[in-house]
């Protein structure tokens, strides 16, 4: 169903920031769950963990930007609670730096190789 001038919102963009290692388990719970699409970005970032000190060829240096991955499900609204669900339990490991998750209202999307709109496009 899709409402033009965009009366209602009747999908949410999640985008987790992840563990890069947990990339696959999140593509993989994701497919279990039959969720489609999932788009993920390479991303350096840093939160309460405010990056590390490394060794490298007997040097010691601080890293303020760790290694993150940023993934990006689009889902119709009745979905997001699944999602969120999904996400967390693939990729929590209960250690500092686990990530977020956001969730966003996204007023349309188009599918460009038809045109179709709103809802239609995502599935």
């Amino acid at each position: 169903m899709y409402y033009s001038k965009y009366r209602e919102v009747f999908m949410k963009l999640i985008t987790a920031i992840i563990k890069p290692d947990k990339v696959e388990a999140l593509r993989q719970a994701l497919t279990g769950v039959d969720i489609q699409g999932l788009t993920i970005v390479e991303a350096k970032g840093y939160g309460r963990q405010k990056g590390h000190t490394e060794l490298y060829r007997g040097a010691e240096y601080e890293v303020h930007f760790l290694p993150k991955s940023r993934a990006e499900i689009l889902v119709d609204s009745a979905d997001v609670e699944k999602v969120i669900t999904t996400v967390s339990e693939a990729v929590k490991s209960g250690k500092i730096g686990d990530g977020k998750i956001f969730v966003t209202e996204v007023q349309d999307v188009v599918r460009i190789r038809t045109g179709e709109r709103g809802a239609e496009a995502i599935k």
